[in-house]
């Protein structure tokens, strides 16, 4: 029923779309997102279902995009079309799938029990991750000569602060909040006040970090985690507590944004609202998932050849080195509808790899993995899976913003989780 749901308001949509009733066809599928989200929750009450969050954003952020509130925004490709609805349509129908041959997962969702494991491997790596990215970051500002919330000026100081390899443990700091929470959720994580008080100290270090590198984006990415980390692991989450949290991280949102030189005049130069008079914090967040939608049409309009797998291999070329010595592997260009706008969505690189089976194939492996993490929620026995479903929680709900899946940052973080899951199993053995 919810799929049929969909496909009926993805064809008003396309059609209203075709005769230029651009609010209409968005506000319907923004409608459609949500009743999607609402039919998974209301099976599971898991806030944080991979399928809800995922039909939620991607649909969701589509129906935004119809709108069209730019002058950037043009009329889509068939083929666009065909490829956002196939996207949706291939994770929910192999979840589905998958639901009814090896069961729901639901049951073992509603037993609810506390995590009651060793906290001591959590603490000692709150406290290792934090001592590397600081390491990192001071390593960064020393040989580049600056640190971006210093600077004034220079809208792109961020983007430039950067060393090679080393960066990657720099912002390695976006897992601590998370891991924090772990250590203070486990029975025995509030046994020593010293411990805890070290603990938040580190954590809010790890939060400064992103705010010196003037990243707007590795600031909210922490939160979020810590957040999905902690839903993760409650049997009751009440919406005013993320509401809480909302408050505290916009001021600070707009504090970067200042810090980065990116006042009203200068977006709004970018963002070419077709309405003079929208007010800027409206208009930042909804070109920040609008015209990603438009930038992968771009890309089908404009693309001369598929790449056959080696752009979305870019974190092999990345962290192997290989990149270095044969650059043609790296040397795809960028389809976008204005260079300073840059995000695309989660099955750019799968489409410009394979065309529209490239965006099947990714939407059912993902599909499939996300569906493991779900069943397996409430069974986990080492802590650190409940920080790799809030990775993946974080990346489908943001399947708007970018091509998680070949970043390398995005699998540096999930080696490194996989790492820490190792180091914890061995050490609660130890002790």
């Amino acid at each position: 029923m919810s799929m049929i749901v969909y496909l009926v308001c993805y064809a008003a949509s396309f059609l209203l779309s075709r005769f230029e009733h651009y609010i209409l066809s968005g506000l319907l599928l923004i409608a459609a997102a949500c009743w999607l989200y609402w039919c998974d929750y209301r099976r599971t009450k898991n806030l944080i279902h991979l399928r809800g969050l995922f039909s939620l954003s991607w649909v969701g952020g589509q129906g935004l995009a119809c709108l069209k509130l730019s002058r950037l925004a043009s009329d889509w490709s068939v083929m666009t079309w065909f490829c956002f609805a196939l996207a949706l349509a291939g994770f929910w129908v192999v979840f589905e799938i998958l639901v009814r041959t090896c069961g729901s997962g639901y049951d073992n969702y509603g037993r609810w029990r506390r995590y009651s494991g060793d906290p001591r491997p959590v603490f000692w790596m709150i406290c290792g991750l934090t001592a590397i990215s600081v390491i990192a970051f001071a390593a960064e500002a020393a040989v580049l000569g600056y640190i971006p919330f210093l600077v004034r000026g220079v809208p792109h100081a961020y983007s430039e602060f950067h060393l090679t390899g080393v960066h990657y443990l720099t912002v390695s700091c976006v897992l601590v909040p998370s891991l924090t929470v772990l250590f203070f959720h486990m029975e025995n994580g509030r046994g020593s006040e010293r411990k805890s008080a070290v603990a938040v100290a580190l954590t809010v270090i790890s939060l400064v970090i992103p705010i010196l590198c003037v990243s707007r984006f590795q600031f909210v990415f922490a939160v979020l985690l810590a957040l999905f980390t902690f839903i993760s692991l409650q049997k009751i989450f009440h919406p005013g507590w993320a509401a809480v949290i909302l408050v505290l991280v916009i001021p600070v949102y707009v504090i970067l944004t200042v810090a980065r030189s990116h006042d009203v005049a200068y977006l709004n130069s970018i963002f070419e609202m077709k309405s003079e008079h929208m007010p800027i914090f409206i208009t930042q967040p909804y070109m920040y998932v609008a015209n990603n939608y438009d930038n992968f049409n771009c890309m089908v309009e404009a693309l001369p050849g598929h790449s056959f797998g080696i752009r979305g291999l870019f974190p092999l070329w990345a962290l192997t080195g290989l990149k270095f010595f044969f650059p043609q592997l790296i040397s795809y260009p960028i389809y976008v509808d204005k260079k300073e706008l840059t995000t695309l969505t989660l099955f750019y690189d799968a489409y410009y790899d394979f065309g529209w089976i490239g965006v099947l194939v990714l939407a059912c492996l993902l599909a499939a993995v996300a569906y493991l993490l779900v069943i397996k929620l409430r069974e986990m026995r080492n802590p650190l899976g409940y920080l790799l479903y809030a990775q993946i929680a974080a990346y489908l709900m943001l399947s708007f913003f970018t091509t998680w899946f070949s970043n390398t940052t995005t699998w540096f973080y999930l080696i490194l989780t996989g790492l820490m899951a190792l180091a914890y199993s061995f050490a609660a053995k130890r002790y």
